[in-house]
């Protein structure tokens, strides 16, 4: 409409709207889709001014891809986001999101700062339930890790993939993608990778996390990843934790991200349209942490079947499921003993009930 009459209203005769709404009518599919497709290639930079934090890949058949690392609780990696996205006009935008954790996109600030510091047992039961007892332990723990960085900062998590959503809203014919392995396949993989011991270890490391982080120390992690940095002090002792939960990833990330540079078909505006195909843009909004691991699988034939499997549980983690719901029903026993133990005492010292026990005792010696 505002293609079709670029005359203001305020400038407008009174049969101006009139008018208008006729053209506007008139103005077939094919032509509508003309002048979006239009608008978006104009504001689509050939040679885009982007953040340092961007790398540039390109696939076989002439696709782009802008892959925009970020830190998770950074305000620059946000405003990277947004310039990324208005420079290339993409066709795609893909996140370090899974279905799992989509409602990060719906919740505002404010909203997601109370979640993330309100850690409680109806989420572990929520967590447990879903992914299992060690998967959601492991869950609920860096959700704690989450939680205590948020509090440090007064920021929630994932402002850039909300951002992210925003600005592809606002591309003509654009898609957006979650391009994150399921989180119950990571939590279950690693912890399926990890022995008793391991497990015990990695819990109490996490459980005692309390170092204090500042925004510059954020800013600085826009090198790497800052929750896989605080991970990464610990990777010599858990060689195996790195490879599910970074470089596992990596792979899937990369995958994703090459399946949505697959060349696209220009919208049609009838069935009769011969179909066309452009290479596609995309823009990835993935961690600064993996990168490196993007870069490195971007020209290998890659298969996610293998890192996408569920191993069977194994004997530690058995015997640490065991252990856990052992404690839980050995603490509930004690307590409906010791809840027990300290109502009856409270019934017992009521002035009725001793009066009907003296009773009773009265009836007991008269027979």
């Amino acid at each position: 409409q505002a293609a079709a009459d670029p005359m203001s209203s305020s400038d407008a005769p009174e049969d101006g709207p009139k008018e208008t709404s006729s053209v506007s009518q008139n103005i077939s599919d094919a032509d509508a889709f003309k002048i979006l497709l239009e608008m978006k290639m104009k504001k689509r930079q050939k040679k885009p001014t982007l953040p340092s934090t961007v790398t540039e890949l390109d696939t076989e058949d002439g696709s782009k891809v802008y892959v925009v690392g970020t830190a998770h609780f950074s305000d620059s990696s946000k405003k990277d986001v947004v310039k990324t996205i208005q420079e290339v006009q993409p066709d795609v935008v893909v996140v370090e999101l899974c279905q799992y954790r989509v409602s990060m996109l719906k919740m505002d600030e404010k909203t997601l700062l109370k979640e993330a510091k309100e850690i409680n047992l109806e989420k572990l039961q929520q967590a447990i339930k879903q992914n299992g007892v060690m998967s959601g332990l492991m869950q609920m723990l860096l959700l704690k890790v989450s939680a205590h960085i948020t509090e440090q900062l007064g920021m929630a998590p994932g402002g850039e993939f909300r951002e992210a959503f925003k600005e592809a809203s606002k591309v003509p014919f654009c898609k957006f993608h979650l391009g994150d392995r399921p989180i119950p396949v990571t939590f279950k993989r690693a912890i399926a990778a990890l022995s008793f011991w391991q497990k015990v270890k990695l819990a109490w490391g996490l459980c005692f996390l309390s170092d204090p982080i500042s925004k510059d120390d954020v800013e600085k992690c826009k090198q790497k990843d800052l929750l896989e940095q605080m991970m990464a002090e610990m990777i010599g002792e858990f060689p195996d934790l790195h490879r599910t939960i970074v470089s596992e990833r990596d792979i899937y990330l990369t995958y994703m991200l090459k399946q949505a540079a697959k060349q696209i078909e220009l919208p049609r505006a009838s069935e009769t349209e011969p179909r066309k195909y452009i290479p596609a843009v995309v823009v990835g909004v993935v961690g600064m942490g993996h990168v490196p691991g993007i870069e490195k699988n971007w020209n290998s034939d890659l298969n996610i079947q293998e890192i996408m499997s569920v191993p069977p549980p194994s004997a530690s983690s058995k015997i640490f499921k065991f252990v856990i719901k052992a404690t839980v029903f050995g603490l509930m026993g004690y307590g409906c003993y010791r809840i027990g133990q300290r109502t009856v005492q409270f019934i017992l010292s009521m002035p009725a009930a001793q009066s009907y026990l003296q009773k009773l005792t009265e009836i007991k010696s008269q027979h």
